[in-house]
């Protein structure tokens, strides 16, 4: 049992090709600058990211997260945790936030004058995290933070900017502010705060791990001190962590009950009361020619002034025609239902027929 122990610790070993304490320092606080070519490449990687996110181009969005400079901030932040530095973590946090606060502005600009106002599948994706967030941000802060201390570098620090987006979900946010939609400003700002605060905890416990070097004013009369700090400092983080899990495992149970509910052929809907499930078997009951129903929102944008405009709409698949009649009689019963406006019958192979600027919102 104790070689095993041995062989599993020598196999997970991070010190043996870690870099020297000084050269993880410059790396980290050089990467932390928010001056020179860190910020032009920062409002860069800010038009590319929103132009990718606007054409819907996940090859351009992934050549934004690749040269964005926010990783540097936030491991800055950890590295002055771990080292008791509260100067650079004071001034790693105010370089993130005015990172932060540019790309806003920047984004919201580019989405308020852009002509297309549509809401892209990849600007959709960063509006809604899951407790899978959560995890790809602590798998990936490890690795990051792992392969920034390495003697060698190595191409680890691409491939979790790629995995831990913080560009996209910045640009989406800039997107809901610029359109006035605050679920997608407060979702992809949500995203973006769990990336951050998730990959800077991972760096911190690894730094910690690495024992680098603690910053050299504390000496041993700090000791009480220190330990109080680092004490109140835990009690923080954990109830810190549990506040931003809580909503990421809501989201994620949103989804699981959607997929349920898709697999099992049956919709549930979110709209006012209304039970999809029980209207469908109600009408099938009826009419034994409908396949199934789906109700959702039916967005209209508007060119002209960007205005949008939302109807409660019913898609009624049917396996057999139906008489005019009798989908008078369904219209009816599904507007006494929940109000909805507006029904279109189809058959199950063809799909609801809907305008080149509309979008249907479950």
């Amino acid at each position: 049992m104790e070689q095993i122990k041995k062989i599993v610790k020598q196999a997970f070993n991070i010190h043996g090709d870690k870099a020297s304490y000084d050269e993880i320092h410059n790396r980290i606080v050089s990467g932390a600058e928010i001056k020179g070519t860190n910020l032009c490449i920062l409002v860069l990687a800010i038009f590319i990211a929103s132009i990718g996110l606007n054409m819907n181009s996940t090859a351009v969005i992934i050549g934004a997260m690749l040269i964005s400079p926010l990783m540097g901030g936030i491991m800055a932040i950890g590295y002055g945790i771990a080292t008791v530095d509260f100067k650079m973590v004071r001034n790693s946090a105010v370089g993130l936030t005015i990172q932060v606060i540019a790309c806003l502005i920047i984004s919201s600009l580019y989405f308020a004058i852009s002509p297309i106002k549509t809401a892209s599948s990849e600007i959709l994706a960063r509006t809604s995290p899951t407790i899978w967030d959560v995890l790809i941000a602590c798998f990936g802060g490890l690795a990051g933070i792992i392969g920034t201390t390495r003697e060698e570098k190595s191409n680890v620090i691409p491939g979790v900017a790629i995995a831990t987006a913080l560009m996209p979900p910045l640009c989406t946010a800039g997107y809901g502010i610029a359109n006035g939609s605050l679920s997608y400003f407060f979702g992809a700002l949500y995203l973006f705060i769990i990336n951050t605060y998730f990959i800077c905890l991972t760096s911190t416990i690894v730094l910690i791990a690495l024992e680098v070097p603690k910053k050299e004013k504390h000496h041993a009369s700090d000791h009480t001190f220190t330990k109080e700090v680092w004490l109140r400092l835990r009690h923080k983080i954990i109830r810190n962590t549990i506040i931003l899990i809580i909503p990421s495992i809501f989201f994620a149970a949103r989804l699981v009950q959607k997929e349920t509910n898709e697999n099992s052929g049956t919709y549930e809907s979110e709209i006012g009361n209304i039970n999809v499930e029980r209207v469908t078997k109600e009408l099938k009951l009826i009419y034994p020619q409908i396949h199934s129903l789906q109700i959702g929102y039916l967005f209209d944008y508007e060119k002209e002034n960007g205005h949008t405009t939302e109807t409660l709409t019913a898609i009624v698949k049917l396996k057999e025609p139906l008489e005019n009649n009798e989908k008078a009689k369904i219209k009816k019963i599904l507007a006494l239902e929940g109000d909805i406006s507006h029904v279109e019958f189809t058959s199950p192979l063809s799909s609801a027929s809907s305008s080149d600027n509309s979008s249907l919102k479950q």
